[in-house]
């Protein structure tokens, strides 16, 4: 039934595959179904159209009046500038600057679609990296196609939380167009939709390097050196040349990077900090019920608190900015040798990139969970062309989709997510099973054991964990326990590309052999 349907929705061209839909769907869910539901961005983005409509460009990275300030790059302050001029035609009292909380079903309705609008850029996006696939492992089916499997992949993704209404499709978008630019060679163009990506939207300096290294792939050349050079400053000129006009450089770094928050989010990204401040937490429970902390000297500040907020470990060595900042420079290092002094052509750039995202998922400071589609993307690019690859890109996506269930918190919005979750687990796992059927399993017993057990939680933490007598004591148990257990397999994920990274040879000696 769900190959039948699918293969409705998509129709097959001779050079690439076309999927009708966008693939982030929550919001089409929530027009057709009308779920009663929208996260604290919803206003943050309501307020960024307010500041930047209503005010002049001197005051937007000082405006205040809201919590809900504007933190992210010039560029996205001037996107939020040409939507409030569509918005206004749908109810102007949602870009007064004092209206704070404003809510209204012409504002929803706005929202909603502005967002699935500018997904379109993301289709055309994959439409693009379709190209740059390899088909020779073809079948005979339609629904056997690398490319039909990818497009899948990417369009149908379900850990787009486009419900929070900040854009992910459109940047993601961006990000998958610049990438396919590069596999096409056309690396100037791939560069220049890099670096506008950056000034949207900053998280994407998290895969920078594995683009600084991209001019490796062939042989160096300086020429390239200085183009690549001459568009990241026109660029960024364009972006931040109007602030260093008005001096005001300071106080927009100062928005952009808010280490006041904290190590962690309010909810814990499952990464290596997680699993850290795990521990510190066990120990200190171990250490009040043994008698060998001082409940007085325990920090007020609590890691599970659920605010975000800056705080000391009780039991661990608190950590610093500075110490997020060496461990992920360390975790990068290895990959970024590997592209420069092992090539691996537009696969090895691929590869890098995904590495630099995860790395600093894994050890950076404040990292949001959705900073986990930085890597699953890109690496849906790579399932369909290797099994190794596909199961590491099945053990990623799977933990890194759930560790987003705590993102849907409400009770209607509970099947949807299950349900969602299950349709793009079974598909990608059926799918990448049939595709690589005449190769070795994707998973072994352990993987697999680690995969089910996901299920088990999910009934602890929503059905079991609600009526027991914690949820008074240890209201914190459920969001703990998600974001130890995938922590885990994104750790595991993470090890098992780089080994793979590690271990392959370089392209020329491939081809020798």
């Amino acid at each position: 039934m769900l190959q039948f349907g699918l293969q409705k929705l998509v129709t097959l061209r001779a050079d690439s595959i076309y999927t009708l839909p966008p693939g982030p769907i929550y919001p089409i869910v929530e027009l057709l179904g009308n779920v009663p539901n929208h996260s604290t961005d919803f206003e943050v983005h309501r307020n960024w159209l307010a500041i930047t409509h209503s005010l002049p460009i001197s005051q937007w990275y000082y405006e205040a009046t809201s919590e809900w300030t504007l933190d992210y790059p010039p560029f996205f302050a001037w996107f939020e500038y040409a939507l409030s001029h569509v918005a206004k035609y749908f109810d102007q009292e949602m870009l007064n600057v004092r209206n704070l909380n404003y809510s209204s079903s012409r504002t929803l309705l706005f929202q909603r679609f502005s967002v699935i609008f500018t997904d379109t850029l993301f289709v055309y996006a994959v439409h693009e990296c379709c190209k740059c696939i390899d088909g020779k492992k073809a079948g005979r089916e339609l629904t056997e196609k690398p490319k039909f499997i990818l497009s899948v992949l990417l369009l149908w993704n379900f850990g787009f939380p486009d419900i929070h209404f900040q854009y992910n499709g459109f940047l993601s978008g961006l990000m998958l167009l610049s990438i396919a630019r590069l596999f096409q060679k056309r690396h100037m163009e791939g560069a220049f939709l890099f670096a506008v990506l950056l000034h949207f939207k900053h998280i994407y300096l998290y895969v920078a390097p594995a683009y600084d290294g991209s001019i490796r792939w062939n042989s160096f050349s300086f020429l390239r050196l200085i183009s690549l050079g001459l568009i990241v400053f026109l660029v960024s000129a364009l972006s931040l040349g109007p602030f260093l006009a008005l001096n005001q450089l300071p106080q927009v770094f100062s928005r952009l990077f808010p280490f006041k928050r904290g190590l962690c989010h309010a909810y814990w990204a499952p990464n290596f900090w997680a699993l850290y401040s795990a521990l510190d937490k066990v120990l200190s429970i171990i250490g009040l019920e043994l008698k060998f902390l001082d409940p007085s000297k325990i920090p007020k500040a609590s890691m599970t608190s659920g605010l975000v907020q800056q705080f000391q470990h009780t039991v661990l060595p608190s950590v610093t900015p500075l110490a997020t900042l060496i461990c992920t420079l360390i975790a990068i290092l290895p990959s970024i040798f590997c592209l420069w002094f092992k090539p691996q052509g537009p696969r090895g750039f691929l590869r890098c990139l995904i590495l630099c995202a995860l790395s600093s998922f894994m050890f950076g400071w404040h990292v949001h969970e959705k900073a986990i589609l930085l890597a699953v993307l890109p690496m849906s690019l790579l399932s369909v062309g290797k099994a190794g690859d596909a199961s590491i890109f099945l053990i990623l996506t799977t933990t890194g989709h759930y560790s987003l269930f705590p993102l849907l918190f409400t009770a209607p919005e509970l099947p949807i997510k299950i349900l969602l979750m299950l349709l793009f687990t079974i598909y990608s796992v059926s799918s990448l099973k049939t595709l690589f059927r005449k190769e070795k399993p994707l998973f072994n017993w352990m993987e697999t054991f680690y995969l089910l057990g996901l299920g088990p939680l999910e009934v602890f933490c929503e059905f079991v964990f609600p009526f027991t007598s914690w949820k008074l004591k240890y209201p914190f148990i459920p969001l703990l326990l998600t974001s130890v257990y995938c922590a885990v397999g994104i750790t595991y994920a993470w090890f098992k590309l780089y080994v793979s990274v590690l271990t392959d040879p370089p392209v020329g000696k491939t081809k020798k052999q």
